[in-house]
């Protein structure tokens, strides 16, 4: 799906829990757009205070507030050409929803502080781990931008619903991991398998990393809710 989507234009959301693997497939759509050539511009938006955001987004100009001693080009003037990657898009304010709204219906930017709009070229995709739909509903996102955002969606599974394929994650980690610290190939023992098949991993594909780094340093599997008792070793 996300090499269909990488065929179109129209923006993206991504919905998945912490740790999934959003930014990668943002960065994975891009590579195969016709973007490509351009830049690939990502922020936090949960990452920042309020009073920075519209500054991050949309550039601000020199006196623009306290601190402003230059003028800035903002994420979208950055992406301009290319793609713009808003990850945790539900922590965004509603002042900054407006704003970021006119922006994707006019496509064009004013930076803080200046009286002149610009025009801007980017496709935008968007990630939250939060259901957006009901936030809209209760009114702490507003519906009108969750309907521009959702023009195409993406739906990434926590690891606990792939099945099989956690396993096969599982050594490919381990695999890089051996190779990162120039040692011999490792495997998985049977017990070792079992715990991770069988952990709910809600730390997801960020905690398997941390996990199969343990493991190629010669540590202990350490699994919380691991089902069989003791955390099985390396073999």
């Amino acid at each position: 799906m996300a090499k269909r989507y990488s065929r179109v234009d129209s923006n993206v959301l991504i919905v998945g829990e912490t740790g999934t693997g959003k930014e990668l497939f943002a960065h994975s759509i891009h590579r195969e757009s016709r973007r490509n050539a351009e830049p690939f511009v990502a922020l936090n938006c949960a990452a920042l205070p309020e009073n920075l955001l519209e500054s991050e987004l949309f550039g601000h100009e020199k006196g623009a507030f306290t601190g402003a001693i230059t003028s800035r080009a903002g994420r979208f003037e950055l992406a301009n050409g290319g793609t713009l990657f808003l990850d945790e898009i539900g922590e965004l304010p509603l002042e900054a929803q407006a704003r970021l709204l006119r922006v994707l219906q006019e496509g064009e930017i004013r930076r803080v502080g200046s009286v002149q709009s610009q025009k801007v070229d980017v496709r935008l995709i968007a990630a939250t781990h939060r259901d957006l739909k009901t936030l809209a509903k209760t009114g702490q996102f507003r519906e009108d931008l969750y309907y521009r955002l959702h023009v195409i969606s993406l739906k990434l599974p926590a690891l606990r619903e792939r099945g099989n394929d956690v396993m096969e994650i599982a050594r490919a980690f381990l695999a890089r991991q051996c190779t990162r610290m120039g040692r011999a190939s490792l495997s998985f023992a049977h017990d070792a398998e079992q715990a991770i098949r069988h952990y709910p991993w809600p730390g997801n594909v960020r905690e398997l990393q941390n996990v199969a780094e343990r493991f190629a340093l010669g540590l202990e599997l350490a699994l919380d809710s691991a089902p069989d008792g003791p955390a099985p070793g390396v073999p």
